[in-house]
């Protein structure tokens, strides 16, 4: 594979994995907008992003198996199109209930963009190269935030928020044709892989049973979801509580992508010398100490607006090292079974997310301490699982004669 097809096939699994963050980032800025249209609340709107990432978390549980039986692409087309319709009845609707049903079925069709992007690159990359290639894939995730809500916040001024669930469409709908046109078909259909309840059950069970799979989708998993309580949270935070304006905040959330970008790239470098494994434990310690600095500066009032807005990109950072390597240390070990494990990983990323948000909203008190606690508490979770299971996984390497590589395939 040429240099030029790699970075054509890293762009389009990039911009599959991007149709959540895009469906999540690019309407924030039109919350205030969609509460006074619909004649609602902040939090009411909030919880159609919950709505979406338990979509999401559910959908990606339909796609594993999917992806499995029949090849990558015909589950994609399908995932692909009902996202597309789904849009269109967003931009449609009139009451909040109607808002949060329409972004629930939005994301069960996008995920499939989610699950199919780290199928492929299992299927079309060598496993030695997999945690850079889920680091380019997050750095095309980390430019979402950068444009997204910056976009959002002058479509919304300019057109109404409506506008934005239309430029969704048409994006993903230029996705579809890039899939269909260039995107290779990765693995094969697998006719002996049952779609019966009790064969797709036990083919999760086999993935969950895997001891590398489940410590670093419960680690990784919880302590990435920390993104997720900024984004439930920061609308209300910064415009209602800081006084940002729609176009500030665009731009507040494109600073905070250039420090995940950043993180990213070094992850590159930081590979060279060291395993994902260390590098994730050493990004939790970093993501605690900033943490714990965060939440007691703003529960003393130590910071103005522009502080908070400085220490909050420095937290986060600490994702763009954590997801590509505890994607990679996941799904590493798997060979036949890679959409099921890529969409159980995924479905748990996206299930905490949901829960995450839905916890913001619930503790919402008129401060930022809601969404700035749950973000830390989502870090010491996971560096606490990360501390308690990398002893059980050397005991069980020792007994079972089992490295924790990604060169292992099982």
């Amino acid at each position: 594979m040429t240099g030029k097809q790699q970075f054509t096939l890293i762009l389009i699994l990039g911009a599959l994995s991007t149709i959540s963050p895009f469906s999540i980032d690019m309407y924030l800025p039109g919350f205030l907008a969609i509460a006074n249209d619909l004649n609602t609340t902040i939090p009411v709107v909030q919880l159609s992003l919950t709505s979406y990432f338990i979509g999401i978390a559910a959908g990606q549980l339909l796609y594993g198996p999917l992806l499995d039986r029949f090849g990558r692409k015909r589950p994609l087309y399908a995932g692909l199109v009902v996202y597309v319709l789904a849009s269109f009845g967003c931009a449609l609707i009139h009451s909040p209930d109607a808002l949060i049903a329409m972004r629930f079925l939005q994301a069960v069709g996008g995920c499939a963009g989610m699950v199919a992007a780290h199928t492929l690159v299992r299927d079309l990359f060598p496993l030695e190269k997999t945690a850079q290639v889920f680091s380019w894939i997050t750095l095309v995730i980390a430019i979402s935030p950068m444009i997204a809500p910056a976009v959002g916040g002058y479509v919304t001024s300019a057109f109404g928020w409506q506008s934005i669930f239309f430029i969704l469409a048409g994006l993903t709908g230029l996705i579809l044709s890039g899939v269909y046109f260039v995107l290779p078909e990765g693995k094969t259909p697998d006719p002996s892989i049952s779609l019966l309840p009790k064969s797709v059950l036990r083919n999760f069970h086999t993935v969950i049973r895997q001891p590398q799979f489940l410590l670093y989708t419960l680690a990784g998993g919880i302590a990435t979801a920390a993104p997720f309580a900024y984004i439930a949270g920061s609308a209300d935070v910064f415009m209602n509580l800081y006084g940002f304006n729609e176009k500030e905040y665009g731009w507040i959330f494109a600073f905070i992508a250039f420090f995940i970008i950043g993180s990213t790239q070094l992850n590159h470098l930081l590979l060279r010398r060291f395993t994902s494994g260390q590098i994730i434990k050493a990004t939790l310690l970093y993501q605690t100490l900033i943490g714990l600095v965060l939440i007691t500066g703003t529960w003393l009032i130590w910071f103005d607006k522009y502080e908070i807005v400085l220490l909050i990109a420095l937290f986060l950072s600490g994702h763009g090292l954590t997801n590509p390597n505890a994607s990679a240390l996941s799904l590493a070990p798997f060979s036949k079974h890679t959409g099921s494990a890529a969409s159980l990983a995924g479905s748990f990323r996206m299930g905490m997310g949901g829960l995450v948000s839905a916890l913001v909203s619930l503790f919402h008190n008129g401060t930022a301490i809601p969404m700035i606690g749950v973000m830390v508490g989502c870090i010491l979770i996971g560096l606490a699982i990360l501390w308690a299971g990398r002893s059980c996984l050397k005991s069980v390497a020792n007994s079972q004669g089992y490295n924790e590589d990604p060169s292992v395939v099982i």
